[in-house]
C-alpha cells in the first residue's frame, strides 16, 4: 500500500513539473509591456467588426411599421422575402403603428396621416400589363372590387375611401397616437392571372403595399412619409390554410441540415420598407368622390398630363405644337410624347413611358411594345408609331365642274385619266376616301374637302341615264365602284335654303 501511495505522489509531482514548465516561456514571449488591451483591439479584426457597427445618427429609424396578422410559410429560403398565403375574402388585420422615436415628425404629432393600402402584382411582366390585367378582371367579375375595408372590423380608421376607378386600393385617414387597425379582404386569387394551359397552375403572387401621407401647406394629403409591403398569394377559401400545412409538413420530412437553410414560420407579418406606388395620392379637400388619378408628380409642371377623362379620339392638348401633329417625331420632348400617348388614347400608359422621349418610343420593337402593353395595345401602339392608316373602304375621284366647261357626255373618263376641258386647263381631282359606305359620309368629305358648309347640303343625286336625277342612297354608295371618277356641281335647292350636289 505504501509502495502505491509513492507511485502515485511521483506521477503527480512529474505531472506538474511538465506543466510548469510548458508555461515557462510565455511570459518571456510576451515581455512586460507586450500584453496591452490596446494592442490587442488595434488587431484588424476588431477594426473590422467596429467600423461595421452603425453610428447613432446613421441608423435609419421608419416612422410606421405595419403588421398582418398571417402566418408566413415556413417553405422560403433564409435570405428570401417572406411570403404569406391569403384565402379570398377572408378579413386580414393589418396594424398601423407608430414607430416614431421622442421628437421625431413633431409636424404630424396630433393630427392625422393619410395611407393607401393596395394589392399590386409581384411580377415585372404583369405590373406592366396590370391596366389590361384588372380590366380583363373587372369583365369577367363586374361590380367586384380586388380589395376591400371590413370597416365593422377595423379599429380608428376615418374616412375611409374606395375609388370606382381602382378597383385595388382602399384609403382612409388615422392618428397615430391611437390604436389603429385595418381589416382587409382581397377577393382576387392568383390563379386567376394565370394562363390556363393545364390543371394545377401555378398562382402569381401578389403585393400588399401601405403608402402613408401628410398634409401639406394646403391642406391636401399628398406629402410622402412611409411605405411598405410584403408578398402573397390568395388561395380559394381554406386553400391557404391547406398550403400552409403543406408547406409545414414538407419541412417536417427535411434533415436538420435543409432545415437551416429556410426560415422559421412567424405568426406575423411584418411589411418591409419599399419605395412609394409612383400614383399621385388623391386629396381629402372635400366630401366629393376622389376624381380619377393622374400620372403626374406632385410638384406642379408647366406641362402637366390631363387625366384619362381627357383623352378621347378628338381630344386635342394645349400649347405643345408636337402632340396636335398626328405622327411622332423623333424630337418630341418627354412632355410632347406624354401628349402624343394622350392625343392617341394610350393614356394608361403615360405612367410606364413617362421617361420616355419621342426617339425612346420609336426605338422599341413591334415584340418589345406587345410584351410590355400586351397584344392587343401592343400592335395598336406599334401601328400608331409608324403612321399606319386604315386602309379606306372606297375610294372614289371628284372634281368641280366650272359652269363654262362642262364636257360633252362621255369625256368624263377621259378628263377622270389627266384629260383637259374646251379651254386646255386639266381637269384636277380629289380623292375622297370612305370609311363608311353610307350617303352621309359622301356628303361629309365632300363638304370638308370643298369647303361647303355641311349643315347646307339637303341632297346628293347622281346623273343617270338620259340626264335623270337620282338620290344618292347608302345601297347606291355601296355599289359604287372602286376608283370611280365623278364631276359635281352644286345646285341651290327649291326654297332657296340649301343647295343639292349633282354628280356626273
Amino acid at each position: 500500500m505504501a509502495w502505491v501511495l509513492k507511485m502515485d505522489e511521483v506521477i503527480e509531482s512529474g505531472l506538474v513539473h511538465d506543466f510548469d514548465a510548458s508555461l515557462s516561456g510565455i511570459g518571456q514571449e510576451l515581455g512586460a509591456g507586450a500584453y496591452s488591451m490596446s494592442d490587442v483591439l488595434a488587431l484588424p479584426i476588431f477594426k473590422q467588426e467596429d467600423s461595421s457597427l452603425p453610428l447613432d445618427g446613421e441608423t435609419k429609424h421608419p416612422p410606421f411599421q405595419y403588421v398582418m396578422c398571417a402566418a408566413t410559410s415556413p417553405a422560403v429560403k433564409l435570405h428570401d422575402e417572406t411570403l404569406t398565403y391569403l384565402n379570398q375574402g377572408q378579413s386580414y388585420e393589418i396594424r398601423m403603428l407608430d414607430n416614431r422615436k421622442m421628437g421625431d415628425m413633431p409636424e404630424i404629432s396630433g393630427k392625422l396621416v393619410k395611407s393607401i393600402i393596395r394589392v399590386v402584382f409581384h411580377d415585372r411582366r404583369l405590373q406592366y400589363t396590370e391596366h389590361q390585367q384588372l380590366e380583363g378582371w373587372k369583365w369577367n367579375r363586374p361590380g367586384d372590387r380586388l380589395l376591400d375595408l371590413d370597416i365593422p372590423m377595423s379599429v380608428g380608421i376615418i374616412d375611409t375611401r374606395t375609388n370606382p376607378s381602382q378597383l385595388n386600393a382602399v384609403e382612409f385617414l388615422w392618428d397615430p397616437a391611437k390604436r389603429t387597425s385595418a381589416f382587409i379582404q382581397v377577393h382576387c386569387i392568383s390563379t386567376e392571372f394565370t394562363p390556363r394551359k393545364h390543371g394545377g397552375e401555378k398562382g402569381v403572387p401578389f403585393r400588399i403595399q401601405v403608402d402613408t401621407f401628410k398634409q401639406n401647406e394646403n391642406g391636401e394629403y399628398t406629402d410622402h412619409l412611409h411605405s411598405a409591403s410584403c408578398q402573397i398569394k390568395v388561395f380559394k377559401p381554406k386553400g391557404a390554410d391547406r398550403k400552409q400545412k403543406t408547406d409545414r409538413e414538407k419541412m417536417e420530412k427535411r434533415t436538420a441540415h435543409e432545415k437551416e437553410k429556410y426560415q422559421p414560420s412567424y405568426d406575423t407579418t411584418i411589411l418591409t420598407e419599399c419605395s412609394p406606388w409612383p400614383d399621385t395620392p388623391t386629396a381629402y379637400v372635400n366630401n366629393s368622390p376622389s376624381p380619377a388619378p393622374t400620372f403626374t408628380s406632385p410638384q406642379q409642371s408647366t406641362c402637366s398630363v390631363p387625366d384619362s377623362n381627357s383623352s378621347s379620339p378628338n381630344h386635342h392638348g394645349d400649347g405643345v405644337s408636337q402632340a396636335s401633329g398626328e405622327q411622332l417625331q423623333p424630337s418630341a420632348t418627354i412632355q410632347e410624347t406624354q401628349q402624343w400617348l394622350i392625343k392617341n388614347r394610350f393614356s394608361s400608359y403615360t405612367r410606364l413611358f413617362s421617361n420616355f422621349s419621342g426617339a425612346d418610343l420609336l426605338k422599341l420593337t413591334k415584340e418589345d411594345l406587345v410584351q410590355i402593353c400586351g397584344a392587343a395595345d401592343g400592335i395598336r401602339l406599334y401601328n400608331s408609331l409608324k403612321s399606319r392608316s386604315v386602309r379606306p373602304r372606297l375610294t372614289i375621284y371628284v372634281c368641280q365642274e366650272q359652269p363654262s366647261s362642262t364636257p360633252p357626255q362621255g369625256q368624263q373618263q377621259a378628263a377622270g385619266s389627266g384629260g383637259e376641258n374646251g379651254s386646255g386647263t386639266p381637269y384636277v381631282y380629289h380623292a375622297i376616301y370612305l370609311e363608311e359606305m353610307v350617303a352621309s359620309e359622301v356628303a361629309r368629305k365632300l363638304a370638308l374637302v370643298f369647303n361647303i358648309p355641311f349643315h347646307k347640303i339637303n341632297q346628293v343625286y347622281r346623273q343617270g341615264p338620259t340626264g335623270i336625277h337620282i338620290l344618292v342612297s347608302d345601297q347606291m354608295v355601296q355599289n359604287f365602284q372602286d376608283e370611280s371618277c365623278f364631276l359635281f356641281s352644286t345646285v341651290k335647292a327649291e326654297n332657296g335654303d340649301g343647295i343639292h350636289i349633282y354628280l356626273k
